[in-house]
């Protein structure tokens, strides 16, 4: 038989998805295992966004919409970006999609020929090397340590900047290190990607968790709005992960593009899950505030037991709800069975087989020395994750 696609088999699987559905498996196959793999809220969908969808469903409104969206959620969009985050768009430049990772995807296809780099600040989350690489492009990443709480500078930028730099991908605040750029850091980003003349993928699906600080769409600055295509969803905001609904907001060229591609590729996200985002739009922000609040709660619970395990302080993200936290010097050690940890998926394999702990490893993020908690779980979930973390470590051996 011929080949397959060799773009297609070039692309790895999401570990963050296998982790989770490992996970997910073993539980169906009775085993006591505590999952803090996926980045999904607990929390129910809101009552105000599964009546917008049964009011959908009870209306007919169920048959083929235009491509991009339907006008009403459209503009419902452009309301909430103008109202949250000053900007100004018209509903010919939003693209109802289905999720916010299938909008990042039709950004790229926009975007890319093949050749063309992609600047990504890692750490980064899983999906964007693999969606530029299979798109033809060049991942380029710029390292961002814990000694910058994890943020790349203008001057790193200005520096990964070449003449085949197509577009810069920032994801604010950040999935894996909750980390949020403020005002002054992002104009300063703004300012390079201007001069450079390249594009901006602006991730913002974790807006409306952010802690001690401000959230600011890169879309705002100078020179930013004819280039910066805003990517959000519902999934975090509102627990609807599993309703596929998210949107591109984006200058009308680019728009036109992406909605063509879409024409072709989905035709559009369900209706179904539209009308629950227009019902999420409409529904005010009491419920996003109550998550807010509870997540602020896990985050200084994680924070504070896993510095005393790990016996140095890790940094309390500023948004999101994960927890990034060292684990290097664990590397080297070995497991009661004689087996050697050499770097985050070993250690994360050991947790898993031995303490029934998933989490995730940082190697999926582009930084080896750290894994990744995620605090989107209940209280009781939390608690035993922290001992089962502190027992896993306790039993490794010089």
């Amino acid at each position: 038989m011929k080949a397959l696609s060799q773009r297609t088999l070039n692309i790895a699987a999401s570990l963050t998805v296998a982790i989770d559905s490992l996970a997910k498996q073993m539980i169906a196959e009775g085993k006591d295992v505590v999952s803090l793999g996926a980045g999904e809220p607990d929390f129910p969908t809101p009552s105000a966004v599964c009546e917008a969808a049964c009011d959908a469903i009870h209306n007919g409104k169920t048959r083929y919409t235009a491509p991009v969206g339907i006008m009403d959620v459209r503009k419902a969009v452009c309301e909430k970006l103008k109202n949250d985050n000053g900007l100004n768009f018209t509903p010919e430049q939003i693209v109802m999609t289905s999720g916010a990772k299938h909008a990042v995807f039709n950004a790229l296809a926009a975007l890319i020929n093949p050749g063309d780099e992609v600047i990504i600040p890692a750490p980064y989350w899983v999906t964007y090397p693999e969606l530029v690489k299979w798109l033809g492009g060049v991942p380029v990443f710029v390292h961002a340590g814990a000694e910058t709480n994890f943020k790349i500078t203008a001057k790193q930028l200005a520096s990964a900047c070449t003449e085949k730099t197509k577009v810069v991908l920032i994801n604010n605040p950040c999935n894996p290190t909750g980390a949020v750029y403020s005002k002054a850091e992002l104009e300063a980003l703004a300012k390079v990607i201007v001069e450079k003349d390249i594009y901006c993928i602006s991730d913002e699906v974790y807006e409306y968790f952010v802690y001690e600080a401000e959230f600011v769409s890169m879309a705002i600055f100078k020179g930013m709005e004819e280039r910066t295509i805003v990517v959000n969803g519902f999934s975090k905001s509102h627990c609807m992960t599993g309703w596929r609904i998210g949107y591109d907001a984006a200058p009308l060229p680019i728009a036109k593009i992406i909605g063509k591609v879409q024409s072709q590729a989905t035709h559009h996200p369900s209706n179904i899950a539209q009308y629950a985002a227009l019902g999420a739009l409409k529904m005010g922000k009491q419920e996003i505030q109550k998550m807010k609040d509870e997540f602020l709660k896990r985050r200084n619970f994680m924070v504070e037991n896993i510095s005393v395990i790990l016996g140095e302080k890790v940094s309390a993200p500023e948004g999101a709800f994960y927890l990034f936290a060292p684990v290097s010097k664990y590397f080297g050690m070995k497991t009661a069975a004689g087996e050697v940890i050499a770097n985050s998926i070993d250690f994360c394999q050991y947790l898993l087989e031995t303490q029934m702990l998933a989490i995730v490893p940082g190697a999926a993020f582009g930084n080896d020395g750290f894994v990744r908690f995620s605090y989107a779980a209940s209280d009781d979930a939390l608690a035993k994750a922290c001992e089962r973390f502190k027992k896993g470590i306790d039993s490794l051996k010089a």
